[in-house]
């Protein structure tokens, strides 16, 4: 962290004896742009207003709490005191998009006490940003109340029209859901009861989850998510149709008959609202992340960010099994005991993704189906004891392997599947991160697939948000950093532990290969990187060169170009980004493949072109230490020209510009692998106009002469 600059511009002390006082409390953006008022009925009802620009975003809307076995938090509060002050900041990220963040802020602090018996105090903080606004609610230690049990949260947002939305279904259990474009009138989750291509699902009311984004008629955007989920239960927000109002409606648990249970102090995750009047602007906010605590690990140098190749997508193509012996017997899956000679984890087949990383500037390679136990996860209700996260398959050999990665210079990176049984996984914790300290592996992908054990316990409920932080704070204990997948939404804390390096929640490449349904849409990764992507990295795994993997499954397919592909590396942000595809689909393609050799993956400054939600977008990233630049453009279903100027580059100085294109005939399922290559010399000065295909894309290296 450096420049830390904080201003006590203002600070003063309302006292408010009564809620029938006519004083108004506001903060105000540093652009004057957003303005935030707070104030309570003459019932004590607590609510706040957003303007921008002097026209209401959010109008009237109230908060408050629900309590097991104690009055609500709804009315009968005065403003006792109240604070404001302006934060100016910059802080560094160890790795991330860019390498200076500014957080800069102006703070509004409501301190509030109920008028009746029992006289509870409850504080509100709001800070408002040049592009959105945060806030959340603080329970002070006081002596009428030690401990809540809150049954439910009633955060509203009140909006003034009915906004184009893009959003999926509020689902207890998983995020793996393709997302819907309807008017915010026309949100009808529970149509997503049940679906046949998830492992788990569970959609209790018509509620989305977040970030769920939305376009007006005016140009403005919004998109609602939260920040520094800790210790608490995901937020989903249900959805007034008729009131275009959405109302936050916590994750629960059929364990208990509350939904956060918390012993006082304590606060609750940031409820944000990006507020911007164009949709480029969405991703180049910070607020998310900004709301997040500064680093608490220190020193982080031990985790390199790179690209990745690995055993794993041709488990999903049906090439070979993440188990070592599971046989159909009389109908049924069996453990034979015996190798079946489909095992993908091998030492002989790992090797060979490492000799392949090694030539291609790859630095990792991940280990699917290494250990113990994927016999017997499968369909097994009791899935507790099964995985064993240090005992390895007789075929692979993990001493020689991670010898022969170091000889070649590339790191294998763990995986820890824990079938959602979170007790054997949690005991296993330790000996498992030591067992990768011990061998230098720093980075593990882990998985929860299936419904979470102990059983009543919903993926994104307090029980799960806790385990997932849990294991993030362990695994720094051991130099190890987490890339989960069915994982609780990413929130920001990846600026607090920056061992959180990316995640999946949302419905990945994977879906392409096996889902019945025809798998991702075109308009799918257009829609993700106003959505998903605000919320932080995400591991996509993109680079599938081969399309249409017939010689596997004739019914499945990825549904862009291969230029599109390549641009995803640069479009969709991780830290670690897999080159998915197998090694021989690579090694025919070596034109294209240098794109992946090429582009980098950690970030000193991102400027995000031009876009429009669900339909295209186009993000040039200038890469840590080398100054180089990698564009990548992507479009819905719909081909497009967009004209591109080059003025984020340096002066006086020359690029190449290697130009990966769609091909005169390209198109997403009729000629996907269409690709054109293409070299020029550009300037700051330079204009080009990008050509995109139905479904396809472009990518350019530009590299300093």
């Amino acid at each position: 962290m450096r420049g830390l600059i904080t201003l006590l511009l203002a600070l003063f002390l309302v006292s408010c004896n009564s809620s029938d006082d006519k004083h108004v409390f506001e903060a105000v953006s540093s652009n004057g742009v957003l303005k935030l008022t707070f104030n309570v009925t003459k019932e004590g009802a607590p609510f706040y207003v957003v303007t921008r620009e002097n026209t209401v975003v959010i109008d009237t809307s109230f908060l408050g709490f629900e309590f097991k076995d104690a009055p609500a938090f709804h009315k009968n509060f005065s403003v006792k005191n109240s604070e404001t002050k302006t934060n100016v900041e910059t802080w560094s990220m160890p790795w991330g998009e860019q390498k200076d963040v500014v957080n800069n802020y102006r703070e509004l602090k409501v301190m509030l006490q109920e008028k009746v018996s029992p006289e509870r105090f409850l504080n509100i903080i709001f800070r408002v940003y040049d592009d959105g606004i945060g806030f959340r609610y603080e329970f002070p230690e006081q002596a009428r109340l030690k401990d809540v049990e809150i049954t439910e949260e009633r955060t509203q947002f009140n909006l003034t029209q009915d906004y184009n939305t893009f959003w999926t279904p509020g689902d207890w259990d998983i995020y793996e859901h393709l997302y819907s474009t309807t008017k915010l009138s026309e949100v009808n989750a529970l149509k997503y009861v049940g679906h046949v291509n998830l492992a788990q699902t569970y959609i209790p009311e018509n509620a989305v989850n977040t970030p769920v984004t939305m376009v007006g008629e005016n140009g403005i955007h919004l998109s609602f998510h939260e920040a520094t989920l800790v210790d608490y239960s995901g937020m989903t927000l249900k959805v007034d149709t008729t009131n275009l109002s959405l109302e936050s409606h916590l994750v629960g648990s059929e364990n208990t008959t509350y939904k956060v249970k918390r012993s006082l102090p304590f606060h609750t995750p940031w409820r944000t609202v990006q507020i911007t009047d164009n949709a480029p602007d969405l991703i180049a906010s910070n607020l998310i992340v900004n709301l997040n605590e500064p680093n608490k690990l220190g020193d982080v140098s031990w985790f390199k960010p790179m690209k990745y190749t690995g055993v794993w997508w041709e488990m999903h193509l049906g090439k070979s099994s993440w188990d070592y012996g599971m046989e159909m017997v009389d109908g049924k899956w069996t453990d034979t005991g015996k190798a079946h000679g489909r095992h993908g984890a091998t030492t002989e087949n790992v090797k060979r993704f490492i000799d392949f990383s090694a030539k291609n500037n790859i630095k990792g390679v991940l280990v699917e189906g290494w250990n113990t136990g994927w016999e017997r996860w499968i369909g097994f209700e009791d899935r507790e004891g099964v995985f064993d996260f240090v005992t390895t398959y007789p075929d692979y050999d993990i001493d020689e392997v991670v010898r022969y990665g170091k000889e070649k210079g590339v790191d294998i990176i763990m995986h820890h599947e824990s079938s959602a049984a979170t007790e054997t996984y949690t005991k296993q914790q330790d000996t498992a991160f030591a067992l990768m300290q011990s061998y230098g592996i720093h980075s593990v992908k882990t998985g929860y697939v299936g419904k979470i054990l102990p059983k009543g316990e919903y993926h994104h409920g307090q029980y799960m948000v806790n385990h997932y932080n849990n294991t993030v704070e362990k695994a720094a204990k051991y130099k190890v950093a987490i890339n989960a997948h069915e994982p609780i939404k990413a929130t920001g804390l990846r600026r607090t532990y920056p061992n959180t390096i990316s995640r999946e929640g949302l419905r990945g490449q994977e879906f392409n290969a096996w889902a019945q349904d025809g798998g991702n849409p075109p308009e799918h990764l257009p829609i993700v990187a106003f959505t998903r992507m605000l919320a932080g990295p995400i591991d996509f795994t993109p680079g599938i060169f081969n399309i249409k993997f017939n010689e596997y499954k004739t019914e499945n397919q990825v549904n862009t170009t291969l230029a599109q592909q390549l641009a995803l590396y640069v479009v969709i942000y991780s830290p670690i980004q897999m080159a998915a595809d197998l090694v021989e689909h690579y090694e025919a393609n070596p034109e294209p493949l240098q794109f992946i050799k090429d582009v980098g993956v950690d970030w000193e400054d991102t400027k995000v072109l031009n876009g429009e939600v669900g339909d295209y977008v186009t993000i040039a990233r200038k890469e840590r230490e080398t100054g180089n630049w990698f564009l990548g453009s992507i479009t819905d279903e719909n081909a497009r020209e967009l004209d591109i100027d080059f003025d984020f580059l340096e002066d006086n100085q020359e690029y190449t510009a290697t130009i990966y294109k769609d091909g005169k005939d390209a198109h997403w399922d009729k000629n996907p692998l269409a690709i054109d290559i293409e070299t020029l010399v550009i300037r700051k000065s330079s204009q080009l106009k990008l050509r995109l295909a139905q479904g396809g894309g472009v990518a350019i290296s530009i590299i300093k002469k």
